[in-house]
């Protein structure tokens, strides 16, 4: 593997990935930059492609390099760049818009419907040697920040992003359901927004212990209730008064959901991360009545990326601990398999060897 020149991790069909040898990425735009990736984490989209082939209406119909949490080492630029240079550490941001059209104006480019999006088809990811993005999507990173924490920019910004369309604000009661990367990654961007009170929801207590440890206030398990009895035991076991101000779901899970809405005080925002079954039933009634602040949250947007740069940086969110296991390029496989399983909290796959 050593002598490969572009060695990628390509997902043939559900269930089956094999390692090809692609060719090296050239500079093709004054703009681009090529990257030679150092770490990739494995994000649950990942894995379900890996299992099932597709994701909503996104079908891997032909071959396709997985991964999109990555960082790396840039090896050439365009003639155009100014902003990185050859040599420099950079988390890259893997989700290119067509930055013309009326919602990349708007600066929600998440939105934009010519999104090119690594490891979401036809587009290939990033678990190769080499990976080809434009320098604006490149982020330097700071002195002291390591390429294991770059990989770890890609979730963080999808935890800015879900913060952020919640309007969290300082002395707030934030409850945060799902004890996952991006579940923990929320509890502690809430806490450096300022949330006074944080509550991580799982049914599983070894989560719940890290998630205690790492940036929640206080932490709740889920049982087999229903979701009206569950969100009262967790408004009075967690001392949340008339209920939460924000309410963050990283689950899918409908019973989570439909907890959410009865848990939050009048008035509330509730922010949808994670994806599940594409269609499930809540109470209307509790979302009308309360008048609540129901938002989708889609990937990341303007800001939020280089903000997840800083915040890593500085310390306000850590990242270092959530990394519970690194694996080499030619055991990819085990690091889907650990997290399809769900061992451990984030496992991170390293480079192709030089």
């Amino acid at each position: 593997m050593a002598s490969s020149q572009n060695l990628s991790f390509v997902l043939q069909k559900p269930g089956e990935v094999k390692y090809e040898d692609r060719p090296v990425p050239e500079v093709k735009d004054p703009h681009d930059v090529i990257v030679n990736v150092k770490y990739t984490g494995i994000c649950g989209s990942d894995v379900h492609y890996w299992t099932h082939g597709s994701i909503g209406a996104f079908i891997v119909r032909s071959p396709m390099v997985l991964g999109h949490e990555s960082s790396g080492i840039i090896t050439a630029t365009g003639s155009a760049v100014t902003s990185v240079s050859v040599g420099d550490c950079v988390a890259l941001e893997p989700g290119i818009p067509c930055r013309r059209c009326v919602r990349c104006k708007d600066g929600k480019y998440n939105l934009c419907p010519e999104m090119a999006f690594a490891a979401t088809p036809p587009f290939d990811g990033t678990l190769a040697r080499f990976y080809r993005l434009p320098d604006d999507f490149c982020y330097k990173l700071p002195q002291g920040m390591s390429l294991e924490e770059g990989a770890l920019v890609e979730p963080t910004s999808v935890a800015v992003h879900v913060v952020r369309q919640a309007s969290v604000k300082p002395g707030q009661q934030v409850v945060v359901w799902g004890a996952g990367p991006v579940g923990l990654l929320c509890c502690a961007v809430a806490r450096a927004f300022g949330a006074s009170k944080i509550v991580s929801v799982d049914i599983n207590e070894e989560r719940l212990q890290f998630a205690q440890k790492y940036a929640a206030t206080h932490v709740f398990r889920a049982q087999k209730e229903s979701a009206s009895e569950s969100a009262a035991r967790l408004v009075r076991d967690c001392g949340l008064g008339v209920g939460a101000d924000v309410g963050i779901d990283a689950t899918g899970a409908e019973p989570c959901i439909q907890t959410a809405l009865h848990a939050l005080r009048v008035g509330g925002t509730y922010v949808q991360a994670g994806m599940d079954k594409p269609e499930i039933t809540w109470s209307i009634g509790a979302m009308c009545a309360k008048e609540l602040n129901v938002k989708g949250s889609f990937r990341y947007s303007s800001g939020d990326y280089q903000l997840a740069v800083t915040m890593i940086a500085n310390g306000s969110v850590p990242v270092k601990e959530l990394i519970s296991g690194k694996v080499p390029f030619d055991s990819a496989e085990l690091a889907f398999q650990d997290v399809r399983d769900g061992k451990g909290i984030k496992t991170l796959i390293e480079g192709v060897k030089d």
